[in-house]
C-alpha cells in the first residue's frame, strides 16, 4: 500500500514533491488552453514522455507478451493510441465543466442498462466493474447525472503529494469516494447495504488475489467485487467509457449482468468481458500498467508478489 508523506524518507519525500510540482505546473498551464486542443496537446505531451518515463517499453512488453501475433507497425500504433489517451484521459480528470459536459450527453448502451434500472428500482445494491479504458470517469459522471447514485472505490496513489489533489478531482466528477483500504471497505459496505450502486475499477494487479487469465496469460486478479456482489445480493455489471474518434466525446456501454455463481467464475467473467470490450478498441487500455507481474506460489497456493513486483502501479 502507498505510504503516506510522513512516512516516506527524505529521498523520496523529495523525488515526490518534485513531480508534483511539476505535474500540477503542467494541469495549470493546460487548462490556460481551450478544451479540445488541451486533451491533444496532453496526448502529444505523453507520447513525447513515453520512452522517457518507461511507459513505451511497458507497453511493448505486455503486448509482446499477450499479443505476440501483432507486427511492428501494428505495435508502433498502439503505442502513440494508448499514451495519447492516457494523456487524454488525465487532462480530463482536471477539466472540470468541459469534460462533465460531454459525459453526461454521452449516449448509454448496451444489455446493463436494464439490469441497472431494474435493480434501481427494486432497491438493490448495484457493483458497477470496469477497467482502465477509455475514460472510466465518463461512465461514472454520465449515470450520476442520469439519476443513478454512484459511490466508487480508488486506490491511493504511491505520490502522496499529487494523491491530495487528485482524490479532490475525481470528487469533482462524482461522490461518495471510498479509498482502498479497510476503512474505505467499511464505508462502501454501509453503502452497499443502504442499496446504493458502487463503480470498482478491477485490472489492476491485486496483491493475494488470484491468477486468472487475461489475454491468455495468468494474472493476479481480485475476486472482492464478485464476492461482495454475492454476499450483499448486489447486481454485477460491466462498464465502459469508450472514447469516440473524434478523442473529447464517449458511448457509455453497460454489458449483460454476470450472473451470480461463485466468486471465481464471476471474475473470469468479468476479465472475459474487459478482454472482450479492449479488442474492440486496442489503443484505449492502459497497457502502462504492470499487469502481468511476477510471483511465486506458497505451499498454500496463495499469490504471493515477489520483491521485485512491488511498484503498486
Amino acid at each position: 500500500m502507498p505510504l503516506a508523506a510522513s512516512e516516506l524518507s527524505i529521498a523520496a519525500k523529495s523525488k515526490y514533491f518534485v513531480s508534483n510540482l511539476f505535474l500540477r505546473g503542467l494541469i495549470g498551464t493546460l487548462r490556460l488552453i481551450p478544451y479540445r486542443l488541451r486533451l491533444a496537446t496532453m496526448g502529444r505531451l505523453i507520447q513525447g514522455l513515453s520512452g522517457i518515463v518507461g511507459f513505451e517499453r511497458r507497453i511493448r512488453d505486455n503486448l509482446d507478451l499477450t499479443c505476440p501475433e501483432l507486427s511492428k507497425a501494428e505495435v508502433d500504433r498502439l503505442c502513440r493510441e494508448v499514451c495519447d489517451n492516457v494523456g487524454r484521459t488525465l487532462a480530463e480528470l482536471y477539466a472540470g465543466a468541459p469534460f462533465l459536459r460531454r459525459a453526461q450527453a454521452a449516449p448509454i448502451t448496451g444489455a446493463g442498462l436494464a439490469a441497472l434500472e431494474q435493480a434501481q428500482a427494486e432497491g438493490r445494491p448495484v457493483i458497477l466493474v470496469t477497467g482502465h479504458f477509455g475514460n472510466y470517469d465518463a461512465a461514472r459522471a454520465g449515470l450520476i447525472a442520469r439519476g443513478f447514485s454512484m459511490g466508487a472505490l480508488y486506490r491511493r496513489m504511491a505520490n502522496p503529494y499529487f494523491n491530495s489533489h487528485y482524490v479532490r478531482a475525481i470528487e469533482g466528477n462524482g461522490k461518495p469516494m471510498f479509498e482502498q483500504g479497510k476503512r474505505g471497505m467499511v464505508e462502501m459496505v454501509r453503502h452497499l447495504k443502504k442499496g446504493g450502486n458502487i463503480a470498482i475499477v478491477a485490472d489492476l494487479h491485486a496483491h493475494g488475489g488470484t491468477e486468472i487469465d487475461f489475454f491468455g496469460k495468468p494474472a493476479v486478479t481480485s475476486t472482492v467485487p464478485a464476492e461482495l456482489a454475492l454476499k450483499y445480493g448486489a447486481a454485477l455489471i460491466p462498464v465502459y467509457g469508450i472514447r469516440k474518434d473524434n478523442g473529447v466525446d464517449f458511448e457509455i456501454l453497460l454489458n449483460p449482468e454476470i450472473p451470480a455463481s461463485d466468486p471465481l467464475t464471476m471474475t473470469r467473467a468479468i476479465c472475459d468481458d474487459l478482454e472482450g470490450v479492449i479488442r474492440q478498441h486496442m489503443g484505449q487500455w492502459f497497457w502502462i500498467h504492470r499487469r502481468w507481474k511476477p510471483y511465486v506460489v506458497t505451499p498454500k497456493d496463495a499469490p504471493t508478489v515477489s520483491a521485485a513486483a512491488s511498484d503498486p502501479t
